[in-house]
């Protein structure tokens, strides 16, 4: 006679240690993507709004005029009219500043225009640097 193997029912695992049978997949993916739009969004907001800066400027052109002064020309661009201020730094050639110039420029003046300044230096300049450009509403020098 040949024993049958042992009808008996295997015990479930979920059961015993109290395991749902429901997945936590569709919160998991809802939760992600949720996260992921709001990430997207905030993004797009982000780069939206610093694309277009209230004001950017360059360094048109420099010249050291004497051990105590140099000239420089900035090129201001407003894209309305706000007072604009920007800040130029002349430089020795050991890197360190020699000289610093606050330059604003008006609401009321030109969207676009070319600033000239004259920077008063310590000593010698061998360059003029632009930090930048800043309004009241825009800190971040452009």
């Amino acid at each position: 006679m040949t024993e049958s193997p042992s009808t008996a029912p295997a015990p479930d695992l979920d059961a015993r240690y109290g395991r749902d049978h429901r997945s936590r997949r569709p919160l998991i993916i809802g939760v992600v993507a949720v996260v992921a739009a709001v990430g997207i969004t905030w993004l797009i907001w982000a780069a939206l709004i610093r694309s277009t800066p209230e004001v950017t400027s360059r360094l048109v052109g420099f010249e050291v005029v004497s051990a105590t002064q140099a000239k420089a020309t900035i090129e201001v661009d407003r894209g309305q009219a706000v007072e604009a201020t920007c800040r130029l730094q002349a430089k020795a050639a050991d890197f360190s500043i020699v000289g610093e110039l606050t330059v604003t420029v008006a609401a009321e003046s030109a969207l676009q225009q070319s600033v000239p300044a004259t920077l008063t230096t310590q000593r010698t300049a061998t360059s003029v640097v632009l930090i930048g450009c800043t309004t009241a509403s825009s800190q971040r020098p452009h």
